[in-house]
């Protein structure tokens, strides 16, 4: 296919899988590039010697590109980011952070490099650091989120229009259509989250996946504005946050009573009560627990059919 994104990447098709704490093991990485995309291993809830077993159990699996994500403000990021270039991993999305402090070391390296950002002005900022492409991420999106609240179908042509690099786009894609809608925006690829967080090869415990799927509309809302934006599916934690919210509990009483390891123990372990249950707005749209591969040949079938209607119209 001649996409920008595809031939930056070496993929067959732009739909590229986010590297979710929790979700996104080698498993669902190695299916999604399988089948044609791109996976990524999710680095962000991974110590180093854990991130070394998922890279070489992918690659031990398939010689397709795969793609790692690493949130910039992790504390052991000297130690992965080491990993990665000795295991040549060939793609690296950065976020939650400054990508001057890492994109000319990986680059250097041989290394592509994509930032995921909320805003045209962070935007331009990793433009300027070097990256090859961006992510541009909306509201909608589930897991830490931007503060400006800007949704996909603003954000998208905002940043197409700012910079000259391929823009990926996320939150809120959950079917071809949005795809579709997304490329119409701007986009030359989307990166999908929720969907395959769902995924028979996701590491998310099955509880949580039970629990996407029988998710409906407006089950997840952005909270934590104060401390650190994140969407969540409403469960009672998330009922003890908001109740801290209203009551005007600061940022630093937040961030206590949310404590550390919050979402393991509600994605990976299953505490479905006292977790913190990360997923976007999409959730509503999971019907079921399918392999990735499917997943992204649904969505990509139904893009197809949908660019043949309005091409037809």
């Amino acid at each position: 296919m001649k996409n920008s994104v595809c031939q930056l990447f070496d993929i067959e098709i732009p739909i590229i899988q986010a590297g979710m704490v929790w979700c996104s093991g080698w498993r669902l990485a190695a299916a999604v590039s399988k089948a044609g995309g791109l996976g990524i291993i999710g680095a962000g809830s991974m110590h180093p010697e854990v991130l070394m077993h998922h890279i070489q159990s992918l690659k031990a699996d398939t010689d397709k590109p795969f793609a790692v994500n690493v949130p910039l403000l992790y504390p052991e990021i000297d130690r992965l980011m080491d990993i990665i270039i000795q295991q040549e991993v060939p793609i690296v999305f950065t976020s939650a952070g400054n990508p001057k402090s890492w994109t000319p070391k990986l680059k250097e390296a041989g290394i592509k490099v994509v930032h995921v950002v909320s805003s045209v002005k962070f935007a331009l900022k990793a433009e300027a650091a070097g990256v090859d492409a961006i992510v541009a991420e909306g509201f909608e999106a589930g897991g830490h989120n931007g503060r400006e609240e800007t949704t996909t179908l603003c954000l998208i042509p905002m940043v197409a229009d700012a910079v000259q690099i391929p823009v990926i786009a996320a939150g809120g894609i959950g079917s071809g259509r949005a795809v579709l809608a997304a490329m119409a925006l701007g986009a030359d690829a989307v990166q999908v989250g929720s969907l395959f967080a769902a995924a028979a090869e996701s590491s998310a415990h099955d509880h949580f996946k039970s629990l996407l799927v029988e998710a409906g509309e407006g089950a997840t809302e952005l909270v934590l504005k104060k401390a650190t934006p994140v969407r969540l599916l409403k469960n009672d934690f998330y009922q003890q946050i908001k109740e801290m919210e209203i009551a005007g509990a600061s940022a630093e009483e937040l961030r206590g009573h949310l404590g550390k390891g919050r979402a393991k123990k509600g994605m990976f372990e299953g505490a479905l009560s006292e977790g913190e249950l990360e997923i976007g707005q999409v959730v509503a749209m999971i019907k079921e627990v399918a392999p990735a591969a499917k997943i992204l040949k649904d969505l990509w079938e139904e893009f197809l059919q949908e660019k043949l209607k309005l091409a037809n119209l």
